[in-house]
């Protein structure tokens, strides 16, 4: 018997999401994933694990609350930003329904989508990585989530405002439109948080991977008002946050994990600027997209020989070549200071100069 024919038609069908952990690779300078490249020190202060955690673990829900700047009603904990897109899709979407997303954008959107069973469209960004309004808006019929990355994943830029606000009037009534902010700590002025009681229909996802520099916890936010966090709670799983993963987040965000994390985006965003100087100066390199987030795109003149030639040498990227018109161009996590040298290093020496 093949196991295979008993699962689901779509999942038959489904190419999952290719995570950097998935994709493998042996090195020891990864850069690959957006992860910030060093582990803050926690140690565990709550050891109750013979008990089930809180469903939302209130210190983590008013933590994050306080520094995002709503009220704890406004606010999911869950398994990680990856949690919210399905949260979503599981709550709002009925068979017939669609999601809409704009690539190059983040796998997440369609792989979870695909999973639930819901068709997907896709509106591409333009030329300059911006929202096709006028195609969304031919397209939004039966269109129950529209999902935006700002700064989008794996281009860096932000997506303009005034387009963002467009869309949820044009959406209003319609469908749910889902900012994914992982990236926001890095130019926090650009959150949409302040259009939360604007707009009831919008949701945004935040995490704890990115700035914070806890991916391994897998601790993802949805803000958005009551009514619709409310909607949430109905579908998420009873205890979504292990005892370790709430102990953690509660303490990152105070205020001395929030002065932690600011520390480390500034020195992010100084690295950024030295790296970006130095890659726009190397053989070989086409472009250096402009970037509000802790990655750089980059395109080069033969992206693939690039890659490989450094997945080799132990320098992992992620190659963005089949993304859609991103051919060519390698996505680039900011490192240690290290280890954007030895990154632009690497690519320097394929050129053969000395």
């Amino acid at each position: 018997m093949n196991i295979n024919n008993l699962s689901r038609k779509n999942i038959q069908a489904l190419t999952p999401y290719q995570s950097a952990r998935r994709l493998g690779g042996k090195g020891d300078i990864w850069l690959n994933a957006n992860e910030y490249p060093i582990s803050p020190n926690f140690d565990l202060i709550d050891r109750t694990f013979n008990r089930y955690p809180e469903p939302q673990p209130q210190a983590v829900v008013e933590n994050y609350a306080a520094y995002a700047g709503v009220s704890p009603d406004n606010v999911l904990v869950s398994r990680g930003g990856d949690e919210s897109i399905e949260l979503i899709i599981r709550a709002f979407c009925e068979a017939e329904d669609s999601v809409m997303y704009c690539p190059p954008t983040y796998g997440m959107y369609a792989v979870s989508a695909q999973t639930c069973g819901v068709a997907c469209k896709t509106v591409p960004l333009t030329v300059g990585f911006q929202l096709n309004l006028a195609e969304i808006e031919r397209q939004l019929e039966g269109v129950k989530v529209v999902f935006v990355c700002s700064p989008n994943n794996p281009t860096g830029n932000l997506i303009n405002r005034s387009d963002l606000l467009t869309l949820l009037n044009m959406t209003a009534g319609r469908a749910v439109v889902v900012v994914d902010e992982a990236y926001i700590e890095f130019c926090p002025e650009a959150t949409l948080v302040t259009e939360l009681a604007n707009y009831p229909h919008l949701a945004i996802i935040r995490t704890l991977s990115k700035a914070f520099a806890l991916a391994g916890l897998r601790c993802g936010f949805t803000l958005a008002n009551g009514e619709l966090i409310q909607i949430l709670q109905k579908v998420i799983a009873p205890y979504p946050l292990p005892v370790p993963v709430s102990d953690i987040a509660a303490q990152a965000l105070q205020p001395q994990g929030l002065q932690q994390m600011q520390s480390q985006v500034a020195e992010t965003l100084k690295n950024r600027s030295e790296l970006q100087k130095q890659l726009k100066n190397l053989p070989f390199v086409e472009q250096v997209y402009p970037s509000e987030a802790n990655y750089l795109l980059v395109k080069f003149q033969d992206g693939q020989k690039v890659f490989q030639s450094l997945w080799e040498k132990g320098i992992i990227l992620r190659d963005q070549h089949k993304a859609l018109n991103l051919q060519n161009c390698i996505r680039i996590t900011v490192g240690t200071k290290e280890e954007n040298e030895r990154v632009v290093e690497a690519i320097y020496a394929l050129s053969g100069k000395e």
